[in-house]
């Protein structure tokens, strides 16, 4: 590969076949630099606060909270690792060599991957909360969402590992110079691969939230009909629709602000490399990676326990003997 005369290259001991390095204005790198740095470091200390939250406290074991838990997971590992990577990427050389850069962007499919399974699964879960709550406790236990957690995670590393094979088999193979991390993705993997962890799960994230707004809605008129009884049996059980019902408005949220922060990149991705170089592509990836810090964020606004969990957690209260038996509820 020849360069021209006073470029700055990534390995300049390897004139021939060495990349330049980003050619991107100054302004734009620092801006870039910076949004991303604080991204990354808010979304992975956001959402290590609540992986040790759900975690440590006993009476935040619960099926949904499970949930919430796997997707923090994936969010902090967005913060810890496929940021940084990605701004890597975007303003300097690759100098971890074509193994670490196919390890790199598998992790990050896989990330993804998981995030959107557990959307459906939250879907899925407050479906069943909500439209059939006398067969919650059975049909969702807190054994058979860690399986279902489990099988997102094991299912979106199978799914993921067939857009590497061929970089396993001839790492850097797509690289055109020593200094890249590319993998090359034809055009039918990539339509089949937007219908299956794009489309299709978020039309079920929908249709589901459609039925759960619907049936939330006719069980908020009716505990209003009903506020005039007084016995202790229908208070608790008002008291308990109220707190499903919370929860169902809580995680719509949730599911809404996913669908803001993903729907431009798919869109993006779908564009090509029409846009390969707009500073519209860098807002758009930003947005993307903001929505793992917006997670915790939500759960700050929305949950008392969360909040309180925090206090315990920075005040190092957590560390007291049976602390993990506080009441947090």
């Amino acid at each position: 590969m020849e360069v021209e005369d006073g470029a700055e290259l990534c390995f300049p001991q390897l004139l021939n076949t060495s990349c330049r390095k980003p050619t991107t204005s100054w302004p734009e790198t620092m801006l870039t630099t910076i949004v991303m740095y604080f991204i990354s470091v808010f979304t992975a200390a956001l959402n290590l606060l609540v992986i040790i939250a759900v975690s440590h406290f006993r009476q935040l074991h619960t099926p949904t909270n499970i949930l919430l838990l796997s997707l923090a997971v994936s969010d902090f590992l967005m913060g810890l690792l496929v940021i940084p990577g990605e701004l890597v990427l975007k303003t300097s050389c690759w100098l971890f060599g074509d193994i670490a850069c196919t390890l790199c962007r598998y992790t990050c499919l896989i990330i993804i991957s998981s995030s959107v399974g557990d959307m459906v699964l939250i879907s899925v879960d407050r479906y069943v909360a909500i439209c059939d709550p006398l067969h919650y406790t059975n049909r969702i236990t807190v054994r058979s969402v860690k399986l279902c957690v489990c099988l997102c995670w094991l299912g979106a590393a199978l799914y993921c590992f067939h857009f590497i094979t061929d970089d396993l088999t001839q790492p850097g193979r797509y690289n055109s110079c020593h200094g890249e991390c590319v993998i090359v993705i034809n055009h039918f993997s990539v339509a089949i691969d937007l219908v299956i962890s794009f489309i299709a799960p978020i039309t079920v994230v929908i249709v589901l939230y459609m039925r759960v707004f619907v049936v939330a809605v006719s069980q908020a008129r009716a505990m209003r009909s009903h506020i005039t009884a007084v016995t202790f049996q229908l208070s608790v059980s008002q008291k308990k629709k109220k707190s499903e019902l919370k929860a169902a408005r809580t995680l719509g949220v949730l599911v809404i602000v996913f669908l803001i922060c993903y729907c431009p990149y798919y869109c993006v991705a779908l564009a090509g490399d029409n846009l390969a170089n707009s500073l519209f592509v860098s807002a758009v990836d930003c947005l993307f990676y903001f929505n793992s810090c917006l997670n915790p964020l939500i759960y700050a606004l929305s949950y008392s326990w969360f909040r309180k969990a925090v206090k315990l957690i920075v005040s190092l209260q957590i560390l007291q003997p049976g602390s993990c038996e506080t009441n947090i509820l």
